[in-house]
């Protein structure tokens, strides 16, 4: 099981974590002066210094790193084409660089409308384009304005613990914030796979303790018929 030593701060110019749109405010522990993203104990270039070593905490390792991304509808809306917009926020590979990260972002409610937050595997990227997802397909759950918070963490939780039976036909998943709902969605990798789908939306389901029906689109139908995609299945 291949993991990452440190977390990796991916945080562009149009994505600064300074930014009130940007969804993650800081990582760093409460009372320390190192600058957003700065490792701490290391020479200047990156290395952590040999005496400082004993001092870390035991990290626990993730089976898979994961990807933040966000796509600021700030910027969006000035572009034309989808996804140019769309920036990888910060990878993390342990439970302890994730709940660091948790702890400081803006949770859904706290996102303007238009915003798309992601968190994908590491490697793969949020798009239909991805040669990953692109056979793929999504799980949708919506929820009124401003109550989707507590089923996000759920569903990142249940992502990352790999509390699902086909976790390797997941890619990720998104929180979509718009004007009057929110809506969070799981993608997967083989939309084919109708036991493996059905049996993901199931799961999510149980989770989160949700009650209404969801449906799974087609990546492929809705890049043909957008809104007019229909469900390929229900769970």
């Amino acid at each position: 099981m291949a993991v990452e030593d440190t977390p990796k701060s991916v945080v562009t110019e149009e994505a600064n974590p300074n930014s009130i749109e940007n969804p993650i405010d800081r990582y760093h522990e409460e009372g320390d002066d190192a600058e957003e993203g700065e490792i701490v104990g290391g020479d200047g270039d990156g290395n952590v210094d040999e005496s400082s070593k004993s001092a870390v905490p035991q990290s626990h390792p993730l089976e898979h790193s994961w990807t933040f991304w966000f796509d600021n509808p700030s910027v969006k809306s000035k572009q034309t084409t989808w996804g140019s917009s769309l920036r990888p926020v910060f990878t993390f590979s342990t439970v302890e660089e994730f709940w660091s990260l948790y702890n400081n972002m803006r949770h859904p409610s706290k996102l303007a409308p238009g915003a798309d937050f992601y968190c994908f595997k590491h490697n793969i990227e949020p798009k239909w384009e991805d040669p990953i997802c692109a056979n793929g397909g999504k799980w949708t759950m919506t929820f009124p304005k401003d109550k989707s918070d507590k089923s996000w963490l759920y569903t990142l939780l249940a992502l990352i613990g790999e509390q699902f039976d086909h976790g390797d036909e997941i890619c990720g998943a998104v929180v979509n914030i718009r004007g009057k709902q929110e809506r969070i969605s799981i993608w997967t990798k083989n939309a084919s796979n109708k036991a493996a789908q059905v049996s993901i939306g199931k799961q999510w389901k149980e989770l989160l303790d949700y009650n209404n029906s969801i449906g799974f689109i087609i990546h492929e139908d809705a890049m043909k018929l957008d809104k007019n995609a229909k469900n390929a299945y229900t769970a």
